[in-house]
C-alpha cells in the first residue's frame, strides 16, 4: 500500500495513477481520496499523473489522536510533495481541502506548483462574524460536533442530504452518492471529525490567499448548503489575483460526485489543465 511517512511518523496513504505532469487532489471533510475516483481516472486518461491522499485520521491513513489543524495538514501535504519530489503540480482541493491548499501556499510557497483549483472551498473563512456576515452561524458548528458525539452514523446519513442538496426538487444526487458519503465518513476517526470542525470553522485563510501567485480556478455551486458561495467562493476569487470564478447553477456541495455536475467539473478541470 503506497504511503508517505510524515516528519512526525504518520503514514499518509495515497493513490498514484498515470504518468505526466502531476495533479494532486485534496479531499474535503469527512471524506478521503476515494471521493476523487472519477477525476483521478479522467486526468490519468488525459495524460497526467493523478494523485490523491487520505488526510491523517481519514480513510487508510494513520488514525492519530492529534494534529488536526491546518498548519499540520499543510505540512503533511508538503511531506507528500517533497517525498515524491513532485514539481509543476496542479493542486485541486475540495471544501476543507481548500484550506489545506491555501495554508500550504501560505507556509511553503508556490515553488513546486503550476496552478490551483478551489472547488466548493472553505476559504477565506467560514464562521459568521461582523466582518463576515454571509458566513455560517457558530451554533451550526456546535450542532455538528454534538451530532458526531451523540450518534455519528445517523448524523452522517442526515448530513448527506444537505451535502448533495438532496432535498431540492429534481435533485441529481443518487442513493449511491449518499451511501458512498456515509462509507467514507465512517472511516474518519471520531476525534479527527470533531477537531476538524474547529479547524475549518474558525481558521482564517485571508493572508494565505494573498500569497497565491499562480493561475487559480474557483468553482462553486450556488446551492451549496454546506459552504455558502457568498461567504467563500466569491470572496476567495476576489482575494486571489486574476482568479477565474465559475458558478454552477443549482450546484450542491458535492459537485465532483453528483451525475451531471461531476462531468461538467471534470471537463472544466481538464480545460484548465491544458492551458
Amino acid at each position: 500500500m503506497p504511503v508517505c511517512t510524515t516528519r512526525d511518523g504518520v503514514e499518509i496513504f495515497y493513490k498514484d495513477w498515470g504518468a505526466g505532469r502531476p495533479v494532486v487532489f485534496v479531499h474535503g471533510w469527512p471524506l478521503n481520496g476515494d471521493a476523487w475516483q472519477d477525476q483521478l481516472k479522467a486526468v490519468a486518461d488525459a495524460g497526467y499523473r493523478a494523485l490523491a491522499h487520505d488526510r491523517r485520521g481519514h480513510g487508510r491513513s494513520t488514525p492519530v489522536w492529534s494534529g488536526y489543524d491546518f498548519d499540520t495538514f499543510a505540512d503533511d501535504l508538503n511531506d507528500l510533495l517533497t517525498g515524491l519530489d513532485l514539481r509543476d503540480v496542479t493542486l485541486v482541493a475540495h471544501s476543507m481541502g481548500g484550506g489545506e491548499l491555501a495554508r500550504y501556499i501560505g507556509r511553503h510557497g508556490t515553488g513546486r506548483l503550476r496552478s490551483a483549483v478551489l472547488l466548493s472551498a472553505i476559504t477565506p473563512v467560514m464562521v459568521r462574524s461582523d466582518s463576515n456576515p454571509e458566513g455560517v452561524p457558530d451554533e451550526v458548528f456546535r450542532g455538528i460536533k454534538d451530532g458526531l458525539l451523540q450518534e455519528r452514523s445517523q448524523f452522517w446519513k442526515d448530513t448527506a442530504v444537505g451535502f448533495f442538496s438532496a432535498d431540492r426538487p429534481n435533485a441529481k444526487v443518487t442513493q449511491g452518492n449518499r451511501d458512498a458519503f456515509w462509507y467514507m465518513a465512517m472511516a474518519q476517526t471520531l476525534e479527527g471529525g470533531v477537531r476538524c470542525v474547529d479547524a475549518f470553522a474558525y481558521t482564517d485563510f485571508t493572508e494565505d490567499l494573498a500569497k497565491f501567485d499562480i493561475p487559480t480556478l474557483v468553482v462553486h455551486g450556488d446551492d451549496d448548503q454546506i459552504v455558502p458561495l457568498e461567504a467563500t467562493g466569491r470572496k476567495a476569487a476576489a482575494l486571489v489575483a486574476d482568479a477565474e470564478l465559475k458558478v454552477y447553477e443549482g450546484g450542491s456541495h458535492g459537485i465532483a460526485l453528483v451525475p451531471g455536475d461531476k462531468e461538467r467539473f471534470t471537463g472544466d478541470l481538464l480545460e484548465f489543465l491544458r492551458r
